[in-house]
């Protein structure tokens, strides 16, 4: 039974997203990975990390994706940056990310 609720708890645990958008960050754009984008002032790159593993439990790739991304753009306006874009596919729960400056 302990073994039960502590597998539970761990599953729960792991589909949360504990990774909220910051208010600041919410007007900040994601373009696909590829060419940089058009007419934009490259600002920097930032590299973001999040568990990718809870215990024993491979969290879902997805979440994992979408919280390095949140954090991506989190971090964004305190480098003014409007535009954000991966460079990279996420690896052991770690990505990085271009930043630019478009003037959207």
């Amino acid at each position: 039974m302990r073994t039960f609720i502590l597998l539970a708890a761990v599953t729960m645990l792991a589909a949360c997203t504990w990774v909220p958008l910051a208010p600041n960050a919410k007007g900040i754009r994601v373009v696909a990975a590829g060419a940089a984008p058009a007419n934009c002032q490259k600002q920097g790159e930032v590299a973001v990390s999040v568990k990718d593993k809870v215990a024993f439990y491979e969290r879902n790739n997805l979440r994992v994706r979408d919280e390095l991304e949140t954090l991506a753009r989190n971090e964004a306006p305190g480098i003014q940056a409007d535009t954000i874009q991966p460079l990279g596919d996420p690896a052991n729960g770690e990505q990085r990310f271009a930043a630019y400056r478009c003037g959207r």
